[in-house]
């Protein structure tokens, strides 16, 4: 529990931080929103279902991922900025680091899910199934921002963050497939030493 604890109050501090003089207050909102739902329904299920400290401490890096982005925008990250220059990138890539984790990090809960709720026996489609589940999380969540962008006009294109790319939505969509694949790839069998600790 004191891990839980520790995780908790980070992710107070990096909420507060990201909601006190963010560069824009609605598109704020708008990013932090997500983790502010995840943890009311993380909270409201942990006395049925309580993940492993692996998948609570990746959900935390999701939620400091959108804090972030909510503070600064995605678009205007200073470190992504600096890597902008630096590399003579035509756009602040930082958006890209949230959808990769948009891909990973729900993989991760959803394995988990799938594992100890025993949602699928049949394991040759196990891995495939949850790279589905994430590419359609993440097509979802493109079509909300572009439903935000036309109801809002201006104030909502920096949720929408395209910067003028053209392939935005389908390389956004890419980086949470890709993000799901690498998540499976390298942290399953970490994930699974986690889940025999619980059994």
């Amino acid at each position: 529990m004191k891990q839980l604890y520790i995780m908790l109050t980070i992710f107070v501090i990096t909420l507060l931080w990201s909601v006190t003089n963010p560069k824009e207050n609605f598109t704020c909102l708008l990013e932090i929103i997500p983790a502010i739902i995840g943890l009311l329904i993380l909270i409201g299920t942990f006395k049925k279902f309580r993940f492993t400290n692996f998948t609570y401490f990746f959900i935390l890096i999701h939620c400091i991922i959108l804090f972030v982005g909510g503070h600064y925008t995605y678009a205007e990250v200073p470190l992504f900025e600096y890597v902008k220059e630096t590399f003579h990138q035509s756009r602040n890539n930082y958006d890209k680091v949230g959808h990769f984790a948009q891909g990973l990090i729900p993989a991760l809960i959803i394995r988990e899910l799938f594992i100890r709720k025993m949602v699928i026996r049949n394991k040759s489609f196990f891995n495939f199934i949850i790279v589905c589940i994430c590419l359609a999380i993440s097509a979802a969540y493109e079509w909300i921002e572009w439903v935000v962008s036309l109801v809002t006009g201006d104030s909502g294109d920096s949720f929408l963050g395209t910067q003028g790319y053209v392939w935005d939505t389908q390389s956004d969509m890419l980086f949470a497939t890709i993000g799901a694949i690498i998540g499976l790839v390298l942290f399953s069998k970490i994930q699974d030493r986690q889940l025999e600790n619980i059994k």
